[in-house]
């Protein structure tokens, strides 16, 4: 007779062969199901169709499942399969996060996230794959693929090894680890001190170099980088009428979101334009296929280009008293701006004494309401005004003469910034000479083809008469001398400690949004500025002038995860921010070719 010792050790035997049989298969399971996930995925990747085909249980109750509903049978798949090697597969597939759950014996459900690239249409989102053991071996009887909603977070993920510079202290930490999550920057610090979590994908950035995303801090939505879009200048509204270049600017922003983004240019600050720039912003906050976009909307001036007016909508208003110019501030304030530009235009002493009382509404109007005051001021009496009214941002440096004791300490009492933009002008000349510099046409691939077809068109404009030629050589001249007191103001005041942001006031002629960055980058080296300094000024003092200094232009905990990743070091030259092989926006890491503008 057995005893109850006997039973219990029994039956507690039969539970624990029962209990390591099931671990025993439920790690075959998932061992032998990620193998064929992965296997899945590579031959999309590959673009292999018979090794794409053959991941798939061969039954009629196959099912696809996407956003149009649910597809049946293995034959249609295989039938609607692209062949091999042709362009019909995306051109790029990023898989990540792949997470697999045992349901039970031969059953096991997996996820991943995607990121697609097919003919220049990104998508990002979420495929889902059951696999079940069949007779014929592992393969896959339910696939599911549907697009992120906008703002959903990116996989976390482990950037390894890489020598970084983190837009504030200027002191390369090498063997870094960046740990990102959720949008964000999870944590930061070298290899030794910080632990990856379990489930974290490693990305081994061995031998590259790290900088925060990069920030624009002048831009202009509503211009075009072309002929077309500043019909005040050269006009060729006779080819583009200018209210259909406006309407066409409205509707594809997303033209120069994709331009900005393939340059590591991960935040811009549009600093006036039509009163839809101020929606970009919204949209493109959690979005990786954007920049971040902090919007003025429409430029309060001194006076008006008529031919930049039109009937239904406006970019510009016009100074004309203190109330007004009070009654606009709060107006767009409560429209959604950002911040309020003031273009101040002045020809003479008795026009800056005319409006010095209106600039010093907009700046005690605009600190009433909490936003920035952003002043267009090339001259030094009207920069000086312009700071005295509490202008926190100068865009353009100071062109007329050198800047004196005063206002420099001036510059220093107020806390503004000051934005040089040094290469804008040379491309108005460029213009008027009908001539695209090489510098400018290869930079052709990051930029859309609709604006390329434009710019291209620059030597099929009437050339210029006798009158234009003497105009040329005249604006030319003037340029070569503000240039270079531009230069001298911009260093005398960068050496006292006045912050200076990287700026291009891209949307002007030939200043093309996204690569004219490198261009200006480089402008700035050239004039005296060492490349982490520029650095500097295109990261973390750039998001301070721009207000978002907490969270963007910097890598630390809790910052938002915008990076740059080069292959070559940017500490030795502005010219090696050029090598830049991918970007990283809201956690979301791209290569750079995928950025590629669509055909």
């Amino acid at each position: 007779m057995r005893t109850l010792l006997t039973l219990l050790l029994a039956h507690l035997l039969g539970a624990w062969t029962a209990a390591a049989t099931q671990t025993d298969s439920k790690a075959s399971d998932l061992a032998q199901a990620r193998t064929l996930f992965e296997a899945n995925i590579r031959a999309i990747q590959e673009r292999d169709r018979e090794a794409y085909v053959a991941c798939y249980l061969e039954s009629d109750n196959l099912v696809r499942t996407g956003p149009d509903g649910m597809d049946f049978g293995w034959q249609e798949l295989a039938d609607g399969a692209p062949a091999t090697g042709s362009d019909d597969w995306p051109q790029e597939l990023i898989a990540r996060d792949l997470q697999l759950t045992w349901l039970s014996k031969g059953t096991v459900y997996g996820t991943y996230r995607y990121q697609s690239n097919f003919d220049g249409v990104l998508a990002a989102g979420i495929s889902e794959r059951l696999f079940v053991e069949s007779d014929a071996g592992w393969r896959i009887a339910i696939t599911t693929a549907f697009e992120a909603a906008p703002g959903t977070p990116a996989a976390p993920l482990a950037l390894v090894g890489a020598t970084l510079f983190d837009g504030l202290s200027g002191d390369p930490m090498h063997d870094a680890v960046i740990i990102t999550r959720g949008g964000r920057i999870e944590s930061v610090g070298r290899r030794e001190d910080t632990p990856i979590p379990a489930g974290v994908e490693v990305i081994d950035l061995k031998g590259q170099f790290v900088t925060p995303g990069w920030i624009d801090s002048h831009v202009h939505y509503g211009q075009t980088g072309w002929a077309d879009g500043r019909p005040d200048f050269i006009d060729v509204t006779a080819r583009y009428p200018y209210s259909s270049v406006v309407a066409e600017l409205e509707r594809r922003p997303d033209r120069f979101h994709r331009a900005f983004l393939s340059c590591g240019v991960t935040a811009v600050f549009d600093v006036g334009g039509y009163p839809w720039s101020r929606r970009l912003g919204e949209v493109s906050e959690n979005s990786s296929q954007a920049p971040h976009v902090v919007a003025a909307g429409p430029l309060l001036t001194t006076w008006i280009p008529e031919a930049l007016m039109l009937p239904d909508r406006q970019q510009f208003v016009l100074m004309e008293s203190e109330a007004g110019v009070r009654a606009t501030v709060r107006s767009h304030f409560a429209a959604g701006s950002l911040a309020i530009k003031v273009w101040f235009i002045v020809r003479d002493a008795q026009d800056l004494e005319r409006n010095a009382a209106l600039i010093h509404a907009a700046g005690e109007e605009a600190r009433a309401v909490g936003l920035p005051l952003i002043v267009h001021a090339t001259q030094l009496e009207s920069a000086r005004l312009a700071l005295e009214a509490g202008a926190s941002l100068l865009v353009h440096c100071i062109d007329d003469e050198d800047v004196d004791e005063a206002f420099v300490a001036l510059a220093l009492q107020s806390g503004a910034s000051v934005c040089p933009t040094l290469i804008v002008t040379a491309g108005y000349g460029d213009l008027m000479r009908r001539q695209v510099p090489e510098v400018v046409q290869g930079d052709f691939e990051w930029v859309s083809p609709s604006i390329v077809e434009r710019v291209r068109q620059t030597e099929t404009l009437a050339a210029p008469e006798r009158e234009g030629e003497e105009r040329i050589a005249s604006f030319e001249a003037a340029h070569a001398k503000k240039y270079a007191t531009s230069v001298k103001n911009m260093m005398r005041l960068h050496r006292a400690g006045v912050p200076i942001v990287l700026g291009t006031d891209a949307g002007n002629p030939l200043t093309l949004h996204g690569p004219s960055f490198f261009r200006e980058a480089q402008a700035m080296e050239a004039a005296g500025m060492a490349p982490l300094e520029v650095l500097k000024s295109a990261s973390s003092a750039a998001a301070t002038a721009m207000g978002r200094g907490r969270e963007l232009g910097q890598v630390r905990g809790g910052a938002i995860a915008d990076l740059v990743i080069l292959a070559r070091d940017p500490s030795l030259s502005t010219a090696n921010w050029r090598s830049l092989t991918h970007v990283m926006r809201a956690g979301a890491l791209q290569s750079r070719s995928s950025l590629r503008p669509p055909k």
